[in-house]
């Protein structure tokens, strides 16, 4: 009698113990559900390789940025069409519009604009340039030419990749991202690993995008 009520014991607490466990193995399926989904750029992606090839631009990876996303996120991404993944995400500033610069007041919806004195980022691809001297961050920035009517006037404009010293390198969600003029800054350290990329990598797409 005393075995059998020690196997009943024993065989509870067995019980308990895997629903537990199944729980715990259901929760990390379901999360990575839910970012696969907010973060499908699948078609970005194909097409963003597909430009490359027809346009002879870099092979190797390519950039794409989602204004669409909140400020306080990472939004620039590294995507690497070797591996077909996100290699490396990094904070990053847009256009300060019709507000105030150096302000997070556009930090969910930034406002777009090709237009001269507009202070707003535009959206479109962008083929990444000369590498030249800034008077932001580590000094060093990369001219970028608009290939679509919505970033045409990009070079005119002197919008370029640089880097800002407040720019963090962390997520700062629920707090936006200081916003510049419009050109797409880094932050200094993000700049030094994409500096060293771009060194050894010419003609690379830069897409900005607004989901």
């Amino acid at each position: 009698m005393k075995i059998l009520y020690c196997f009943i014991i024993f065989f509870a607490l067995w019980f308990c113990v895997q629903k537990k466990e199944d729980k715990s193995l259901l929760l990390p399926k379901k999360e990575n559900k839910l970012f696969e989904a907010k973060s499908d750029y699948s078609s970005y992606y194909k097409e963003a390789l597909a430009f490359c090839k027809t346009n002879n631009y870099n092979q190797n990876f390519f950039f794409l940025i989602d204004l669409g996303l909140h400020s306080g996120y990472k939004r620039f991404f590294i995507y690497d069409f070797k591996q077909n993944k996100i290699a490396k995400s990094y904070m990053v500033s847009h256009g300060c519009g019709d507000n105030q610069w150096g302000r997070t007041s556009s930090k969910e919806k930034p406002q777009i604009s090709n237009e001269f004195d507009s202070h707003c980022s535009s959206v479109g691809k962008f083929v990444v340039l000369d590498r030249g001297v800034s008077q932001w961050g580590i000094k060093v920035n990369y001219v970028l030419q608009g290939k679509d009517k919505t970033n045409s006037n990009a070079r005119n404009r002197a919008i370029v990749l640089h880097s800002w010293d407040a720019i963090s390198d962390n997520e700062v969600y629920p707090e936006g991202t200081p916003e510049g003029w419009g050109c797409p800054a880094v932050s200094n350290e993000s700049m030094k690993e994409i500096d060293e990329l771009l060194k050894n990598n010419k003609k690379v797409l830069m897409w900005i995008i607004k989901t």
